[in-house]
């Protein structure tokens, strides 16, 4: 009896996603006709990072004008930066990348998928397409967080070649407790020793992502729809960003989501002296606005918007 009540209720629940999503799908969509996995049109090639990952790079925009390097956010690629790439791309030199492991860049062999190699990646591909600035350094989620590593790393180019930066939903540390207050200690540590486990064991893992990609992408959608979007978001841009983080190799979930949950950068913010916009949404579940706010007070030269 007990098997069976538990079965109905898991059945049940099944159906009510499938319908959630659908009727969320059936919405109307003006983004439907988008071609959102578009690349920028110039190749750079790749950029080799400090310990030999390749880095895919690519541009739009007249070069020598000032450039504007943007930095995706986890599990992502640089695809998501489709609207801005090509609103600002007839003033500015548009370079994107996708992070290591990310998108079309290779995994690297060091097996280092920590936020601070991150910063390394980006400064190596600031190097290679912007060697004399000026630069505005634009970063999304993990992609502002790497923007901050690379501060801590190499503050000297802030001020020279960097002369700007944007931090959209980007935290700096204590992810979880933001997010979950003081459950946010208790699911850290859950997921640290899970991310221990998982690390020793990837193949494995790598099968029960399969399976989630597989059977579990209506639940994916709904958890992407409601932690990162408001409730008129385009049904396709929702949909193509799950697909996108679905099909994020299974080390960046265990490696560097593990990286992230140790997060501290607060002591790197000093060397961001650069002009800083902070954006955040105001649904935004996994960087909240009071990050935000803590991080345009911590931060030299800033001011925020949602």
């Amino acid at each position: 009896m007990g098997v069976g009540a538990t079965a109905a209720v898991g059945a049940a629940a099944i159906v009510a996603e499938r319908l959630a999503v659908r009727r969320f799908r059936a919405r109307s969509d003006p983004e439907a006709g988008e071609a959102l996995g578009t690349l920028p049109p110039q190749d750079l090639g790749t950029v080799r990072s400090a310990d030999g990952t390749e880095l895919v790079v690519r541009a739009a925009g007249p070069e020598g004008a000032p450039a504007l390097l943007f930095a995706h956010g986890f599990s992502l690629d640089m695809t998501t930066w489709y609207y801005q790439w090509r609103e600002f791309s007839d003033r500015y030199r548009c370079i994107l990348f996708d992070a290591r492991a990310h998108g079309r860049s290779a995994k690297p062999a060091s097996g280092d998928y920590s936020l601070l190699a991150m910063g390394h990646d980006l400064k190596h591909v600031l190097d290679a397409t912007v060697p004399d600035g000026p630069a505005v350094l634009v970063g999304h989620s993990l992609g502002g967080m790497a923007i901050v590593a690379m501060a801590q790393e190499h503050p000297q180019d802030f001020g020279e070649r960097v002369v700007g930066t944007v931090l959209s939903d980007t935290a700096v540390s204590d992810l979880l407790t933001e997010v979950l207050g003081s459950l946010g200690v208790q699911a850290g540590a859950a997921l640290r020793r899970l991310g221990t486990r998982l690390a020793s064991r990837v193949e494995s893992a790598d099968r029960v992502w399969r399976g989630i990609r597989r059977y579990g992408a209506d639940l994916s959608f709904l958890v992407a729809w409601g932690t990162n979007f408001g409730p008129g978001a385009s049904p396709s841009l929702v949909e193509y960003v799950t697909r996108l983080a679905q099909d994020a190799p299974v080390e960046v979930w265990i490696h560097t989501l593990q990286d992230l949950l140790d997060l501290d950068l607060r002591e790197a913010l000093e060397h961001v002296t650069v002009p800083t916009l902070i954006i955040v949404g105001e649904r935004d579940l996994v960087t909240p606005k009071t990050g935000a706010q803590a991080l345009r007070d911590a931060l030299p030269d800033a001011r925020a918007v949602a």
